[in-house]
């Protein structure tokens, strides 16, 4: 069965203290830290902007210097790399391997982190040097990786740890 939901398309606005494009919007704000004025870039569906950062007064040194096409994209690029920097350290932060020698050859242990909300868990797994895999079992979340955990492991015959 197939149902057409409406899509909302993005409305494109350029205005002096708030722009949109399909997938950001830059919105000047009053900085509630002191007396200057602040921009907030938030990716279309989600609740808190991406980046937030100072901006820059106009020549009246009262109110704000208008957005325009250079500075929206500008802050579109600055907004898009602390987005992927922040991925890239989620996925580091979830994901950690090592490499062991053993007598029968290299074995790459891999700890994958769930970070489910009511009940995370890792997942340790052991890989031989073609990739294919020797055994996996599940570990608490807080479990740390090292290569001597891992030589343990590997050691005692992959049972868990």
């Amino acid at each position: 069965m197939s149902t057409n939901f409406p899509v909302e398309e993005a409305t494109i606005i350029q205005e002096p203290r708030l722009w949109r494009d399909e997938r950001w919007t830059a919105q000047v704000i009053k900085n509630e830290d002191d007396e200057g004025w602040a921009v907030a870039m938030t990716l279309v569906g989600e609740a808190e902007p991406a980046l937030v950062g100072p901006w820059t007064m106009g020549r009246d040194k009262k109110n704000p210097k208008p957005l325009d096409a250079a500075a929206f994209h500008t802050l579109v690029k600055t907004a898009s790399e602390v987005l992927r920097r922040h991925e890239q350290q989620l996925h580091a932060r979830l994901h950690k391997h090592v490499k062991l020698d053993t007598a029968a050859g290299r074995i790459q242990v891999l700890l994958d982190i769930v970070p489910d909300e009511d009940n995370p868990y890792a997942l340790l797994t052991a890989r031989d040097e073609h990739g294919a895999p020797l055994a996996q079992v599940r570990v608490a979340a807080g479990f740390k990786l090292t290569e001597a955990s891992a030589a343990a492991w590997v050691e005692n015959e992959f049972r868990r740890p």
